[in-house]
């Protein structure tokens, strides 16, 4: 079966809340010998970028989009537990992410296939203040901030999050990654504010963060930025 058949009949599930027939597309996805990485790469992904387009286009319902959504996290929860779990690689990641149940969701999925890479994750989903992220990150003193799937009024705080981390200079040395959310949407956001690394699904986070374990392009940003910012405000 094509991979855009299966989509759209796993979309088709989730939309209508059928539970029963979205977790049979899974076990016969998985049947077929298809490792459950794959499950969020090539089907959860793909899928929740297709109902959160239609909601944000009003060609979906509130009641459509919740019943997915949620149907879908179960579904991303149960898979995670097939995952082959990789050799410890020695980089912990303290995760957070926009205050919606799509963004946890859309983070989920980041996370749990990182974590399945061998990264040690710490993951505080939504909602949570900007002082008390950087309060713990000052107190973990973890490898890798990561902040995906925010939505875009959470971007003044990330602003200032980013900000008051290169000021204090008690967190030099650690990595600020972001993606999904409103980074999708908005193109050299990511830079623009001073992340280190971005990416626009959980697939490519993985694979970007594998590559650039050491990449901090964004401290310079973060200071052009900040100076940016104070000429404006003065």
């Amino acid at each position: 079966m094509s991979q855009d058949i299966l989509q759209e009949r796993l979309f088709e599930t989730l939309v209508s809340g059928d539970r029963q027939a979205s977790r049979e597309i899974i076990e016969e996805t998985i049947r077929q010998g298809a490792p459950a990485e794959t499950l969020v790469t090539d089907l959860f992904w793909p899928v929740y970028e297709k109902i959160q387009r239609l909601f944000r286009d009003d060609q979906m319902t509130t009641l459509s989009h919740h019943m997915a959504t949620r149907l879908l996290r179960v579904l991303v929860d149960q898979a995670s537990h097939r995952f082959s779990r990789q050799l410890d690689r020695g980089r912990s990641i303290f995760a957070v992410c926009g205050p919606t149940d799509a963004d946890e969701l859309a983070a989920q999925m980041a996370v749990d296939l990182l974590e399945g890479d061998g990264y040690a994750i710490s993951f505080a989903g939504g909602g949570i203040a900007i002082d008390e992220i950087l309060a713990q990150v000052q107190e973990q003193r973890p490898d890798v901030l990561l902040l995906f799937a925010s939505a875009p009024t959470d971007l003044p705080e990330i602003r200032r999050l980013i900000d008051t981390m290169q000021e204090i200079g008690a967190c030099a040395g650690i990595q600020v990654v972001v993606g999904g959310g409103v980074f999708n949407r908005a193109e050299g956001l990511a830079e623009e504010i001073g992340a280190d690394l971005w990416a626009t699904s959980p697939p490519e986070l993985l694979q970007t963060m594998n590559e650039n374990p050491d990449r901090r392009a964004g401290a310079d940003q973060r200071t052009v930025g900040r100076h940016k910012r104070k000429r404006a405000a003065a």
